[in-house]
């Protein structure tokens, strides 16, 4: 069964449940359309109630039992109404499938209700209507169309166009008049197939600022940059590299690290939701959806508050821009949000927007010595007046997986040392935990308390961390010559005692305060 005869059996059973009563179909003489060829009329033999589809591919074959053309696909349609005008057309990605999906001209780079949008082209195509209620009428202004509220201008994929006029709702509520541009003949068809002929645009937005990619096209983040007013550096996070190696074994599991204001590892768990967040990041509202530069201003982005810059692998940049927040009625506090370079601002709450308020205290891991035990080729122990220069080196290098102390061998000061017992002196040193961050302090003059040098096999380049007395409980780490770090001083205490336990065999002590 064609597509339009299924559309007019679906028609005649709603006809028929609002009690019009079609015994028979058949096409009605050509010269009662009044010379409009853009429409094609049936009738019964019962009354003058007439079933008309009004839209159609008039460049499409027709069915020879209905004369209505099947098929056809609007490539584009215009509607215009009380709040201006707006065109949808087919997106490229499916303009020459059967089913295709919709967007508005001009405005692909918003996310918009794509199903919604598609019933501005669908509920056009094939539209009928429910009677004729005037022919050749002298005054069309009593049915709203001399000024129509609303017209449609629908163009097929074949070229064929049709400008559809619509005016009043009939007395019932439940029809509304229209008429084809060029014909004098008055029509009803069913209201609920016109709803969203009448809204604007920005009912059709979706309150997702950025679309979450498809899992099988996932991008991975490369960077992330927070711009904000009230702090006087940035937040800067990159891609660790070395996840990309699949050699490479890391002693954390986050695959990005801070790099500004401070180099620190990052809690994985806590930092995603900062380096991905962007995806499918929510708005409450859309407060515009073709702002000008008096809304971009009028609502703070102009010169944001905070600017959240993603590099992600698949060579895009997102920049989502957020006002400072808000106090909103009806959410609570807020803020305004857009992507720079995009149309639509969105009103967002603010514990969405995470970029507002994180500190980089807030997705760090307390560790900040990290590297996995077998990553380290050399390391030096310095504190109590003892120092011990250790080299590990692999058994193997061709091994990667299921390593142990028996896979290596160590030596310290040039002497065979226990490969385990280095490790187990190791384990201790990587429990070295931050209590806070200490960027902005001045490194002390003087000797530090204590100190350890290490080199990874992957950059092989030495990293230094000193600790330095700070306060009666606390110790000051310095990496690379750059105070990072706030520690217990109960850890480096403990580390000395440690260090002057290496040569002998009592155990390490594992524990401190």
């Amino acid at each position: 069964m064609s597509k339009s005869v299924k559309s007019i059996i679906a028609a005649v059973l709603v006809l028929a449940a609002l009690g019009g009563g079609f015994a028979a179909l058949k096409l009605t003489d050509p010269e009662r359309n009044n010379g409009d060829s853009s429409i094609t009329e049936t009738t019964t033999d019962m009354d003058r109630t007439k079933y008309l589809t009004l839209i159609q591919d008039e460049k499409a074959e027709k069915d020879p039992e209905t004369g209505v053309a099947s098929g056809g696909v609007i490539h584009r349609i215009t509607v215009t109404n009380e709040h201006g005008s707006m065109t949808v057309v087919e997106t490229k990605e499916t303009e020459k499938e059967d089913n295709p999906e919709y967007t508005f001209e001009g405005y692909e780079d918003v996310s918009w209700q794509v199903s919604v949008v598609g019933t501005l082209a669908n509920n056009a195509n094939l539209l009928t209507s429910t009677d004729i209620i005037e022919e050749n009428a002298s005054d069309l202004g009593k049915y709203g169309l001399d000024k129509p509220a609303i017209t449609l201008d629908a163009e097929y994929r074949s070229g064929s166009e049709t400008k559809l006029l619509i005016g009043d709702d009939s007395p019932s509520g439940k029809e509304t008049y229209v008429a084809v541009e060029g014909s004098n003949t008055v029509y009803t068809v069913l209201s609920t197939y016109l709803a969203n002929f009448r809204k604007g645009m920005i009912e059709f937005a979706n309150n997702t600022i950025l679309a979450t990619p498809d899992q099988d096209n996932y991008p991975n983040v490369l960077s992330l940059r927070i711009e904000r007013e009230d702090l006087d550096y940035d937040i800067y996070i990159e891609h660790d590299k070395r996840k990309d190696d699949p050699d490479f074994t890391s002693g954390t599991s986050a695959s990005s690290i801070l790099v500004e204001p401070v180099e620190a590892y990052l809690n994985m768990e806590k930092s995603v939701e900062i380096t991905n967040g962007m995806f499918g990041l929510m708005g409450e509202s859309v407060y515009s959806i073709d702002a000008k530069e008096s809304d971009i201003a009028e609502t703070g982005l102009k010169d944001p508050f905070c600017r959240v810059t993603m590099k992600t692998d698949d060579n895009k940049t997102n920049v989502l821009l957020l006002s400072e927040p808000f106090n909103d009625e009806d959410n609570g506090k807020c803020c305004y949000g857009m992507l720079e370079g995009g149309k639509a601002i969105y009103t967002i709450k603010a514990e969405k927007a995470k970029w507002l308020t994180v500190m980089p205290i807030d997705i760090t891991a307390r560790m900040f010595i990290g590297e996995y035990v077998w990553n380290i080729t050399s390391l030096t122990a310095e504190g109590g007046g003892k120092k011990y220069d250790f080299k590990i080196t692999a058994k193997d290098p061709e091994k990667k997986e299921g390593l142990s102390s028996d896979d290596f061998t160590t030596t310290m000061n040039g002497a065979e040392f226990d490969t385990e017992r280095y490790r187990q002196f190791y384990a201790f040193v990587i429990g070295a935990n931050a209590e806070e961050f200490a960027f902005e302090e001045k490194v002390p003059e003087g000797e530090p308390m204590a100190k350890i040098v290490y080199t990874e096999n992957y950059y092989n380049k030495p990293t230094t961390v000193e600790f330095y007395d700070y306060s009666n409980l606390k110790s000051l780490v310095v990496i690379n010559g750059e105070s990072r770090f706030i520690i217990s001083k109960g850890f480096v205490e403990t580390l000395i005692d440690n260090i002057g336990r290496i040569e002998g065999e009592e155990d390490y002590v594992k524990t401190w305060r």
